[in-house]
């Protein structure tokens, strides 16, 4: 996929949500969180089943994501991925970025449709900010 993106629109967000974070430090779930503490940015954990990971507070939905939050990472199957840009366009979200392997056709479409910023082409935010796994 083929996308026109502007990653500087997605990082002048105040602050990030991951949704898909995981409280496993082997999953990129939870290693895309930790990239952003790595590189001093607010960020919020979306995960239903924890109130905290690695520090960084947690919400159960999109929809509970403070208001500051405009760009998010999506670390989900592509199947939820359309669910969560559905969430995240009806919050206000600005900026998307779907990780390798959770891109999904019909959530890059909504995303255009709704005049979102969308990030699908495969390229990693570990990679783009620099993730060091220690």
């Amino acid at each position: 996929m083929i996308i026109d993106t502007d990653l500087g629109a997605f990082f002048s967000s105040p602050a990030y949500g991951v949704v898909g974070a995981s409280t496993n430090r082997e999953k990129y779930g939870n290693k895309v969180l930790r990239c952003y503490q790595q590189n001093g940015r607010t960020v919020y954990g979306v995960n239903p089943r924890a109130t905290e990971i690695e520090g960084a507070p947690c919400v159960a939905s999109v929809a509970e994501l403070p208001d500051d939050v405009q760009s998010i990472s999506v670390i989900t199957p592509p199947v939820i991925t359309r669910q969560v840009v559905t969430a995240a366009i009806a919050h206000g979200i600005k900026n998307i970025w779907m990780q390798p392997g959770a891109e999904d056709l019909l959530a890059v479409e909504e995303c255009r449709k709704h005049g979102v910023n969308v990030i699908a082409d495969g390229s990693c935010i570990l990679v783009v900010l620099g993730y060091s796994d220690h």
